[in-house]
């Protein structure tokens, strides 16, 4: 048994302090960022928020909702291999309308887990499409077993041109590791999810500040980059995130309850509400895999979201407030946002750590 003493942060733990600006308006900050994968040498161009690949977030729908803002998503896995090659054929983010100019061509990642039947899955749908599927995410819960790490070299050593995102795990030596072995981009987070009940379940984690900070060191010492995976409920807290070093932000509770989640809708006491829940809760394994397996325990909730109606409205939350977090500090672009960043401790840890109320 050991324990580490050194302090780690939660978004809820910092916040960023102001500093001198030339900017004289939001509209001058640009969000783009462009970027060329270490492994598959694949350019990116876009605004580095990611839909996550939760079923009632990450949708075709809402794939097709975010490419007008410049914002990528992930698939959930759970498409059928027909619906997957039809998106994938008549998707063409070069010829897409009302693009803005800074974010030309947004990503979409087809997700898939690392049993022989994802991989055979993906195979298939790879080999009907060809190379309209660019980006994969690699997704498991635990990224730190050795049949995750065979898995990603598999697939590096089989399909070297395309964007790998693997993970999710919470430490430098890790992301280090899923670098070397094939990984462009590191997911980052275990347990920061609204609706993921890992941490009380397992007793296991990372604040996620922290995660983000010692990943991206981790990574960008290697050339790769990192994806902070949960934990943002707020634009703000994307702010801090990209601030502390994440090249890509993944969201999914702030993407949640609509229109194009294509979630269920409820009435409770006159008001409409949208079901969200992680994919590791008893209302997924239930839907995808019979129940809860008799060796393991649920690590998730469902919860009831108010309806919040089309998408496009909190896109424009969410971008606007990133965009202000920049001219706070005097950041033009996404990219010099990290440089620009000094956190602050609040005082809620400080009494904390001390003992008081």
């Amino acid at each position: 048994m050991r324990i580490e003493e050194e302090l780690k942060l939660d978004f809820k733990d910092v916040l960023i302090r102001p500093k001198r600006s030339t900017l004289t308006s939001r509209s001058e900050v640009d969000l783009s960022r462009e970027y060329v994968f270490h492994h598959s040498g694949q350019h990116y161009l876009g605004i580095p928020i990611i839909a996550a690949n939760m079923d009632t977030v990450g949708t075709m729908e809402m794939a097709n909702a975010l490419a007008k803002h410049g914002v990528s998503a992930a698939l959930h896995k759970h498409y059928r291999e027909p619906e997957l090659a039809t998106f994938f054929k008549g998707r063409d983010a070069r010829t897409m309308k009302g693009k803005p100019a800074e974010a030309a061509k947004p990503a979409v990642f087809y997700s898939m887990g690392i049993t022989k039947a994802d991989y055979q899955k993906f195979r298939r749908v790879k080999a009907e499409v060809g190379d309209l599927i660019q980006y994969v995410c690699v997704d498991v819960a635990n990224g730190y077993t050795k049949s995750f790490v065979d898995f990603l070299r598999k697939l590096r050593d089989n399909y070297p041109k395309i964007t790998i995102m693997a993970g999710n795990v919470v430490t430098g030596e890790m992301a280090e590791e899923l670098i070397l072995d094939g990984a462009d981009i590191v997911k980052v987070g275990i347990g920061p999810g609204s609706v993921c009940t890992t941490r009380k379940m397992t007793g296991v984690g990372y604040p996620q500040l922290s995660a983000i900070i010692e990943c991206a060191d981790a990574a960008h010492g290697l050339g790769g980059l990192i994806c902070a995976d949960g934990g943002c409920t707020s634009p703000g807290d994307l702010a801090k995130a990209f601030g502390g070093g994440a090249d890509f932000v993944m969201l999914g509770g702030m993407l949640a309850g609509h229109d194009e989640c294509m979630g269920d809708v409820v009435e409770r006491d006159g008001v409409r509400k949208v079901r969200f829940y992680g994919m590791s809760s008893r209302t997924a394994m239930d839907k995808y895999s019979g129940g809860v397996a008799n060796y393991r325990a649920s690590e998730g909730k469902e919860v009831l979201l108010d309806y919040r109606g089309p998408v496009a409205d909190t896109m424009q939350d969410i971008l606007g407030g990133v965009r202000s977090a920049c001219t706070y500090v005097g950041a033009r672009r996404l990219k010099e946002l990290s440089k620009r960043t000094t956190f602050i401790r609040v005082a809620r840890q400080l009494n904390e750590v001390f003992g008081q109320s």
